[in-house]
């Protein structure tokens, strides 16, 4: 890759770990499933207009609209709200590649080799210290939640390969427009209309900053830039920056928010990324098969595949 496309997707990785930081402090303006439904609403209903009509199957994109829309940003939305720190989520939420390949073995019959099974078993040892970690300082709730996240990030992934998409920004921002009246009517019917109102009603700047950043920064120019990379370069020479995005995570959240890095928590952190290295880039055994687009073939690794989603929170 070029200098410059290399600072590229190390500034988006940056955005999508600092993104847990801005969800963090946009969770004291607003109750989580609807921070969630705003941060669709913004980022996709305006887009919408400008990339034209679908060019895969509807229920494709209600398939990965509910899984990676409502399911897993309610769920990780929720399990920050409930104590989950902005650090560890930006870790723990990249153990998807585990659950992708799991899933991709069952239903795309993707036989994984050596190399991806130590991989997977080195992620979830990650995560077993990671939950460690958190049943010393807090609440195991939130912890739940984001792996429960991560799981349906998974489906996402293995949606979204079946799906094929030839263009993946068309995809993308339809799959975005799904969540939003689903998220917004979880939001009623769970956190309450008059909670709703009041934190509508008292949105200031800091509020408006938060939602800026969460769909247009993240969502629209992370996606953006990143699909840019897809389309220039192999996928298996950009997937690996999605790694530095729990480090830039975990680093802006002890910078900006105060949380401590404990030794429990970098040896999860090492063990986590390390395996999902392994699980992401070691190819699956199964026979040769027609692309997904940007690159993306179907046989290709879970990072390859989750790259054609956000990887943020």
């Amino acid at each position: 890759m070029r200098p410059v496309h290399t600072a590229l997707a190390v500034v988006v990785a940056a955005v999508w770990g600092f993104n847990f930081v801005v969800i963090e402090i946009g969770l004291g303006h607003f109750p989580p499933l609807l921070l969630s439904a705003l941060r669709f609403l913004v980022a996709a209903l305006p887009a919408v207009f400008l990339v034209g009509r679908p060019k895969v199957a509807w229920k494709w994109i209600l398939g990965v609209g509910a899984a990676l829309g409502v399911a897993k940003f309610g769920l990780l939305f929720t399990g920050m709200a409930a104590g989950m720190p902005a650090g560890l989520s930006s870790l723990v939420l990249q153990v998807q590649a585990v659950f992708t390949a799991a899933l991709a073995g069952l239903v795309l019959r993707e036989r994984p080799g050596r190399v991806r099974l130590l991989g997977m078993a080195v992620a979830l040892a990650g995560i077993a210290v990671a939950a460690v970690d958190r049943g010393l300082s807090g609440s195991g709730l939130g912890f739940s939640l984001v792996v429960a996240a991560a799981a349906c990030w998974g489906v996402s992934n293995v949606l979204t390969r079946k799906a094929a998409p030839a263009d993946a920004m068309n995809f993308m921002i339809w799959v975005c427009a799904v969540p939003v009246l689903p998220l917004i009517a979880l939001s009623l019917l769970i956190e309450g209309p008059e909670r709703d109102l009041a934190a509508l009603r008292s949105l200031d700047w800091s509020g408006v900053g938060v939602i800026v950043y969460v769909a247009w920064v993240s969502t629209v120019f992370g996606f953006g830039a990143w699909s840019y990379l897809l389309r220039r370069y192999p996928a298996s020479s950009v997937a690996p920056f999605s790694l530095l995005v729990p480090v830039f995570g975990m680093s802006s959240a002890a910078l900006v928010l105060g949380e401590g890095i404990s030794g429990t928590r970098w040896l999860a952190a090492v063990l986590l990324v390390g395996g999902v290295g392994l699980t992401s880039l070691a190819p699956a055994r199964r026979p040769n098969r027609t692309g997904v687009g940007s690159g993306v073939s179907a046989g290709s690794p879970p990072v390859v595949a989750a790259a054609s989603h956000a990887r943020s929170g």
